[in-house]
């Protein structure tokens, strides 16, 4: 447990810059992720073992709340994929580019290709959650 907690402080109080943002956001983007298929695949299975906890659950994921967390599961689903060409980029193709200079600027395009992909796809969800759940734009 201490070294957890060893770690868990470390993280908080390094001051890194973009580097140590964007890995701590590629941590906790994979992270959330990963909770989100543990639970989608337990769900899902549960159409044929129990059909009445699947609707349950489908009727959860519809309100507005779920809504919002789908807006923020896009995000963490894009900003890691995209973190992680870039890594892999980095690591497989251009190992030079390891230095701190490109490292900022690249780490500051991942975010801006990130945001370009996911505040069109965000506004759709944001429209559908208004739509379906308050019953605005002619819902």
């Amino acid at each position: 447990m201490s070294s957890l907690k060893t770690t868990l402080s470390g993280y908080a109080g390094y001051r890194g810059r973009e580097g140590h943002y964007s890995f701590l956001l590629h941590r906790i983007t994979g992270l959330g992720t990963a909770l989100f298929l543990t639970i989608h695949i337990i769900d899902t299975s549960w159409v044929y073992f129990a059909p009445n906890a699947y609707q349950f659950a489908i009727d959860l994921y519809r309100s507005t709340l779920f809504g919002i967390g789908e807006i923020f599961l896009v995000f963490s689903v894009l900003f890691h994929g995209v973190n992680g060409l870039r890594i892999a980029f980095f690591d497989l193709i251009a190992p030079k580019f390891w230095q701190i200079k490109k490292t900022r600027s690249s780490t500051r395009w991942t975010l801006a290709v990130t945001l370009v992909l996911w505040i069109p796809a965000a506004g759709i969800m944001i429209y559908n959650i208004l739509h379906h759940n308050f019953g605005m734009f002619g819902g």
